[in-house]
């Protein structure tokens, strides 16, 4: 018997019980035909609740032979009523006999009925059946729980949004499944107790829609218990468009990997909807892993005697670098081409072709040929079956991009994985390791001792002449991640600023302390940069809440709330944050999108607004200062600005020459955004030279302040707008090094971004010698981590670099550490509620436990 049967039959006994009440009273006011009449009204009642329960658990159940002699006893109490001999009767003793029988209904009905439960399951995807699978065995295996798995209609979307061809996977089922028909099951007729989803986006996914009336919304009209089940796992962070999506907001439950992951999501979602009983997904990843499942023929020709590296490729690598990623899959083929003792399994995201036709159609030719090619020149296994698991089970190692739940997969079956870099595309040429390491973040002040590398450690330059070698690792474990910005020195001490961690490094005498921030900010890009003096060190926030300020003297760390509310704006989908400068004894923070600044006193952290007076200003992504003014570089259009805050003045500067373009980097299309960096004065000599640095111009402009004109200024070194190939990733030419060191001087620090590369250089003369910036070789390689716990939001792994390429890992050529199947399986145990294959039972068994409190308790 359903919740809702039994609430009926229970509500029909308490009128009953209600009317017994009544009919006592009657029969002690003498009128006996209000009581027959009302007991006609019990056995009706008493008719209509046997006929449920036999239509619902059969005949001869035990509530029905009670309701069959409770039914007698009103019969021959209102025969007697309506005969005329009701005189004879005593109220008490029948009200007391009808209750003793009503009550023995009433505890047949309690005891010997159990609620059946209905569970509807609505996956999708049938490729993504997994998160739901688990959480549907444990429903079906219990005996009071009617199940229906419905794989639901879903549609392609145009890029203008509207519809394209439906799919209905229902077919693409694994044949123990079994399968209702979306079109054939009555929500309105059955309203199940619980309805399970994994696709929480509704109408607002680019690529897909399911069909309409399954929207969340919709659905909670027909269900008292609405869960969304992650159709992801991850291996640490989650993406910004996960954390408010349109299900969460109509959902009873959210089930979510481990309790860490709710800060993840929107704060407005409450915390009594978050299940932290982890993720589904895993649980068939490891049963099939302990019992691998028979190979398909085809497969089992390829496999036999070789290793199996499972190649992922998936829409955010695709979507982030269409170009880079067609040629790194390129690059993948050509690697295992021809090998008889390697076999690569390639599985393509299941929306793959879909996303290429709704996003990137201009690509999806190429995408088509590669495709084809893999298959015409047998270079490996296609897998475009539904069951990832199965692939996941019969591989050896994973290689693939890292921001995808297969990863994860992966990290909890205890198989390698090798996270690719999709600029790569070629083999490492000598020197190319310079590409990747050679990224300082140059001090504003000129001050480069020191320099953190991108796997947290700090080497020195003991003479300050740019030669670096190791001075210690920074702690904490994680071997990526850009933990930290940049290491200034100020008195005795040495302080390392942070990026994305949540807390400043102290050295002093070689010993490391840490002082802590008050907020654990879990999400990357909490700072992007830093400014500093003598007596206070900022740290500018791009997604942390706060602006920090650290005392030098007093260590005190003061935090300033409402800075990104201007400074930090998500523009048309992307974050963007304006430019700041020191104004007197005040940092000026800039809006990205318009013409307005918070000035911020450096003492006090009382702020005070200003406006720009510039109509249709469009924000700005450099400051500048200069004596009284702010120059402004434009974060749209050309029109640069000097601006003094103090008396409104403003001075506008454009044309720029016919050929100057901005290029938005990696899709190398022109665009009217970011096309300054730096700006740099000299006033040496009697003369002055104003010279504009690009960020995605296309070339260095110089500025005459009195006719206002700009021209190229043509650089007197190489002048690559892009690097030489994968490892020397660039997306702008150059800057000025020493922002604020140099101004007014003649000489400048000049880093040119494509080859990795420092010249000193006057602007006046144009003259300039490189500065060499050297790390060595080897030193650098014998602190190379290997296989490492990369940072909070990519877990154990080998990244792909100069020093670990893709055939180093197939040839088990691993520099650093290497893998540690146990080591893997602890680190990935951390971020996971689950790791027995038990998650889906006890997310069933937890669900109905809460709906039983709900309405039984």
């Amino acid at each position: 018997m359903r919740r809702a049967q039994k609430q009926q039959a229970e509500e029909l006994l308490r009128q009953m019980q209600e009317a017994q009440e009544q009919i006592k009273k009657f029969i002690e006011q003498g009128r006996t035909l209000s009581a027959a009449e009302l007991l006609e009204e019990c056995q009706n009642g008493g008719i209509t609740i046997g006929t449920l329960i036999e239509k619902t658990e059969g005949d001869g159940h035990p509530a029905v032979l009670l309701l069959e002699e409770y039914c007698e006893l009103a019969y021959q109490i209102h025969e007697k009523l309506v005969n005329g001999s009701g005189r004879e009767i005593n109220s008490n003793k029948i009200s007391k006999l009808l209750r003793q029988k009503l009550i023995k209904v009433e505890n047949s009905l309690k005891n010997d009925i159990h609620v059946r439960i209905e569970a509807v399951f609505l996956p999708y995807k049938a490729s993504m059946w997994d998160s739901l699978e688990s959480v549907w065995k444990a429903a079906d295996a219990d005996e009071y729980c009617d199940t229906y798995v419905i794989p639901i209609p879903y549609y392609d979307k145009n890029p203008d949004g509207s519809f394209q061809k439906m799919h209905d996977e229902s077919s693409q089922y694994p044949a123990y499944v079994p399968v209702t028909k979306y079109d054939t099951f009555d929500f309105g007729e059955h309203r199940p107790d619980m309805v399970f989803i994994h696709n929480p986006y509704d109408n607002a996914n680019f690529v897909t829609s399911v069909h309409p009336f399954f929207y969340s919304e919709n659905l909670k009209k027909f269900t008292d218990c609405l869960v969304y089940i992650p159709y992801y796992a991850t291996t640490g962070g989650m993406a910004d468009g996960q954390s408010l999506c349109p299900a969460y907001l109509n959902a009873d439950y959210i089930v979510i990997q481990s309790q860490k992951y709710r800060k993840f999501f929107d704060s407005r979602i409450p915390d009594d909807k978050f299940l932290a009983l982890g993720s589904p997904k895993f649980d068939s990843v490891i049963h099939k892993c302990q019992n691998p499942p028979e190979l398909p023929p085809e497969w089992k020709d390829k496999m036999t005697g070789r290793k199996v590296y499972f190649y992922n490729t998936s829409i955010g690598g695709m979507l982030a670098n269409t170009d880079g990623f067609l040629q790194k899959m390129r690059y993948v083929f050509d690697t295992f081409r021809g090998r008889d003792d390697v076999c690569l399994l390639w599985r393509p995201h299941p929306l793959m072709d879909s996303s290429f036709d709704s996003m990137r159609r201009q690509y999806k030719a190429q995408y088509d040929a590669l495709k084809r090619e893999y298959a015409a020149h047998d270079i490996g296994i296609l897998d475009e079956t539904p069951d990832i698991e199965n692939a996941i089970a019969v591989s050896d190692a994973y290689i693939g991009d890292s921001a995808t739940s297969v990863t994860s997969l992966f990290g909890a079956a205890g198989k390698p994985l090798f996270i690719l870099n999709n600029h790569i595309n070629t083999l490492p040429e000598k020197d190319d390791w310079r590409g990747e390491w050679l990224l300082p973040q140059f001090d504003i002040w000129g001050n480069d001792k020191y320099m953190v590398t991108k796997n947290n450690q700090l080497w020195i330059s003991e003479n300050c002449d740019y030669h670096y070698k190791f001075y210690m690792d920074l702690g904490g474990g994680y071997s990526g991640g850009e933990y930290y910005l940049i290491a200034v020195e100020i008195g005795s001490r040495v302080y390392v600023l942070p990026r994305n961690a949540r807390h400043i490094l102290v050295i002093e005498n070689q010993k490391l302390r840490r002082i802590d921030f008050r907020e654990d900010y879990t999400r990357a890009g909490a700072f992007y940069d830093c400014y500093y003096n003598q007596k206070y060190i900022f740290l500018l926030p791009y997604r942390y809440p706060h602006l920090v300020r650290f005392d030098v003297e007093t260590e005190q760390v003061s935090y300033l709330t409402g800075i990104g509310q201007v400074h930090v704006r998500n523009i048309n989908g992307e974050w963007s944050r304006g430019g700041v400068a020191p104004y007197g004894n005040e940092l000026a923070f800039a809006s990205p999108a318009d013409n307005q600044f918070l000035f911020v006193d450096m003492d006090t952290l009382r702020v005070r607004t200003l406006a720009c007076n510039v109509k249709r200003y469009t924000g700005t992504l450099v400051a500048v200062p200069e004596h009284d003014n702010l120059w402004l570089l434009p974060m749209r259009g050309t029109t640069v600005t000097c601006w003094n805050p103090e008396t409104g003045d403003v001075a506008e500067y454009s044309g720029v020459p016919q050929d100057f373009r901005s290029v938005r980097w990696p899709e190398e299309i022109e665009c009217d955004e970011k096309p300054f960096g730096n700006i740099s004065f000299s006033y040496e000599g009697g003369k002055e030279t104003i010279v504009l640095s690009p960020c995605w111009g296309n070339m260095y402009l110089s500025l005459d302040r009195d006719s206002g004109t700009m021209e190229e200024w043509k650089i007197p070194i190489a002048s690559a707008k892009r690097g030489k190939n994968g490892y020397f990733v660039s997306t702008y030419m150059g800057c000025f090094a020493d922002m604020y060191a140099a101004q007014g001087k003649a000489h400048h620090l000049m880093w040119n971004d494509p080859d990795r590369k420092l010249y000193d250089v006057n602007i006046d003369t144009k003259e300039y010698k490189e500065i060499s910036i050297e790390m060595d070789y080897d030193d650098l390689r014998s602190h190379m981590p290997g296989f490492a716990e990369v940072s909070e939001w990519m877990q154990y792994c080998l990244d792909e670099s100069a020093f670990q390429t893709l055939g180093d890992f197939i040839g088990n050529r691993i520099t650093g550490n290497q893998f540690d199947r146990e080591r893997q399986a602890e680190i990935f145990g951390k971020i996971n509620a689950n790791t027995d294959g038990t998650c889906g039972r006890t997310v069933y068994h937890t669900v109905k436990k809460r709906l039983q409190e709900r309405f039984y308790d």
